[in-house]
């Protein structure tokens, strides 16, 4: 088995595509040589703790309105190609995901933890939710098995705020500069949604590789 560490923020679209698109490809491989570890990444840790304003946000950073549109256009038909939605709410806010990623790192102990990534993706995408919000987050616990009640008592602490921040920091400081990086026996690196053919031509070579070394 190998080691896959993905590095990844649940507000980011091209994190959700590239997921889908390696679950796309590990569907068509019977032995999946990946061991999956998700890692913290949050593409704006300065975010304010309740969120800002999608629109606005979203058109700052791409030029204005036009770009957005050309963005979101990209992004639709990536998705569509990778068979997920996204879908886009008015009103909808970009949340500081730091609590969900102390959600997902909890789901990771409890064997859970790309379970926790699916929900937190559909929660932000398909349904529109507030994931920066701690009831929601309780509730995404609840439903991948998970124990609400305690998830709650944790968001409402301080626990683990420190080490998802150190994590992150880490990583930075190894050069990782956006999301999804994808990290291959903590030797190769694939950055971007890529689509399933790649991640099978990946596969496959690390299927001969093994032969070989047992040959």
């Amino acid at each position: 088995m190998v080691r896959l560490d993905i590095l990844s923020d649940p507000i980011c679209p091209w994190c959700y595509i590239g997921k889908a698109n390696l679950d796309r490809a590990l569907v068509g491989r019977a032995d999946v040589p990946f061991v999956i570890e998700w890692h913290p990444f949050q593409l704006n840790p300065e975010m304010p703790r309740t969120g800002v304003d999608r629109d606005s946000y979203l058109a700052a950073r791409m030029g204005g309105a036009e770009g957005m549109a050309r963005a979101d256009a990209m992004l639709a038909e990536r998705a569509e190609a990778a068979g997920v939605t996204i879908n886009r709410f008015v009103g909808q806010r970009i949340p500081n995901t730091l609590d969900a990623h102390r959600l997902i790192h909890w789901a990771g102990i409890e064997g859970r933890q790309s379970a926790a990534v699916d929900a937190l993706f559909a929660a932000n995408f398909v349904e529109g939710r507030d994931i920066g919000d701690r009831a929601e987050l309780a509730g995404i616990a609840g439903r991948i098995g998970l124990d609400a009640a305690a998830v709650a008592r944790l968001l409402d602490s301080d626990a683990d705020i420190d080490l998802i921040r150190e994590r992150e920091s880490h990583s930075r400081a190894r050069g990782v500069s956006a999301v999804p990086t994808f990290i291959i026996a903590d030797h190769y690196v694939v950055q971007g949604a890529q689509p399933p053919e790649l991640w099978l031509q990946v596969i496959d070579e690390i299927a001969a590789e093994a032969a070989g070394d047992g040959a």
